[in-house]
């Protein structure tokens, strides 16, 4: 069996598939090898970063990688891959990643960025929708950091990161089948009461938590940041505090009238030891600090 690889940074992307594959094996192993496009303001301002390497540091480097999901998980990937015989000194950050790596290593490693603007200029609805995505793991990320100093965690950061990273394959999905994700889309539209792991197990033959898991394992990311993304351990408050930032994320993307909303203030409240009334004004507060 082949040892088990980083996202590529410097093969050709892979072309858009058109047809599921089989499993969920079949799906790691494609974008085990694809490379993951950028977003094209990333992609940018890493090159006026270049072009200045002497003057930047991890902590520059690190505060434009973490506002890009796709990069972020391109970078902990490469790191963990590379030091994944050394358990003692996982990486679960991006600044821990880059100090390890080096500045200017990581300028050599990371070339000229493909992004996604090019890669889906002839699917500008999926394109559409990874933008969304993009825009609410911002969101997660921060709700996810407030309830993670709230309740005084020392593991904030992997928390926020948790939460940023939640929903990345479905943004891998967005750049390589965005027919098949538009089509799921498309179907919840038609039928809002349609469950989204029965869609995408319905079309892409795989649950995409599935598919995360899969990578970050394969990626051999650190432990805590997978768990701290793995659902299936949601009654660990760590865990809990990611979750539920990103669901908040997504129930309110298009405003605060969500159905689902007051099971989330009610599991958030439970989280923070708050009453919902408390609880519902303090994501208000965190949503309004963006």
């Amino acid at each position: 069996m082949a040892e088990p690889t980083a996202p590529s940074v410097s093969s050709s992307i892979y072309p858009i598939l058109q047809e599921p594959l089989p499993d969920l094996v079949a799906w790691s192993r494609f974008f085990l090898q694809a490379e993951i496009p950028i977003l094209e303001e990333t992609s940018l301002a890493l090159e006026e970063l270049r072009a200045r390497e002497e003057d930047v540091d991890a902590n520059m480097l690190a505060s434009l990688i973490d506002t890009d999901p796709l990069l972020t998980m391109k970078v902990l990937a490469y790191v963990s891959a590379k030091r994944r015989n050394l358990e003692s000194t996982q990486t679960e950050t991006v600044v821990s990643s880059l100090v390890m790596m080096g500045v200017a290593p990581f300028f050599r490693t990371f070339g000229l960025q493909p992004t996604v603007q090019d890669h889906l200029r002839s699917q500008p609805a999926a394109l559409g929708v990874l933008l969304g995505l993009m825009k609410r793991a911002r969101r997660a990320a921060h709700f996810a950091t407030g309830f993670a100093v709230h309740r005084g965690d020392t593991d904030v950061t992997v928390i926020r990161q948790g939460a940023f990273l939640n929903d990345f394959a479905e943004m891998l999905m967005c750049c390589f089948a965005p027919t098949m994700e538009i089509e799921i889309r498309a179907m919840q539209q038609a039928n809002p009461t349609l469950r989204t792991v029965s869609l995408q197990r319905f079309v892409f033959n795989i649950d995409l938590n599935d598919l995360r898991q899969e990578l970050m394992k394969h990626w051999h990311l650190s432990e805590l940041l997978v768990r701290v993304s793995d659902g299936k351990h949601a009654e660990h408050p760590s865990v809990r505090s990611a979750l539920l930032a990103a669901r908040l994320a997504r129930h309110t993307e298009n405003g605060w009238d969500n159905a689902a909303l007051p099971d989330d203030i009610e599991e958030i409240a439970r989280l923070l030891n708050a009453p919902p009334r408390v609880a519902r004004g303090f994501v208000y507060k965190i949503d309004q600090g963006e």
